[in-house]
């Protein structure tokens, strides 16, 4: 366990709840490839944290590496309907980008 995780861990017992701690701690199982606990994190977060916008493209991006492309549209589609829900313009417009991408629809091949 890497001294990262273990110190978020420390302050997951402090402060449960904080959807930010819970998000670090999801990003860093993902990054040394513990796909389980990186799944689960994700899963938690938008089911008791659906309004931490920013889960949502990065748990669609990892769905998308993992193959799994229909789930993280829906995802994306989740993601987009909560960012417009709490008026999160940034955010609805790369899960916007993204889920363009991930369909195969480039900005560029937009008409202007």
């Amino acid at each position: 366990m890497s001294n990262r995780i273990a110190e978020l861990l420390v302050f997951l017992e402090e402060a449960p709840n904080d959807p930010f701690l819970k998000y670090a701690l999801t990003m860093e199982y993902k990054k040394i490839g513990d796909k389980e606990k990186t799944l689960t994190g994700f899963k938690d977060l938008v089911s008791k944290h659906p309004d931490y916008v920013g889960t949502y493209y990065h748990y669609a991006k990892y769905l998308e590496e993992l193959k799994q492309l229909e789930d993280a549209l829906v995802i994306y589609r989740e993601g987009m309907a909560i960012a417009q829900r709490v008026r999160n313009r940034h955010a609805l417009g790369e899960l916007q980008a993204a889920y363009n991408l991930a369909q195969g629809i480039d900005e560029d091949d937009w008409d202007a």
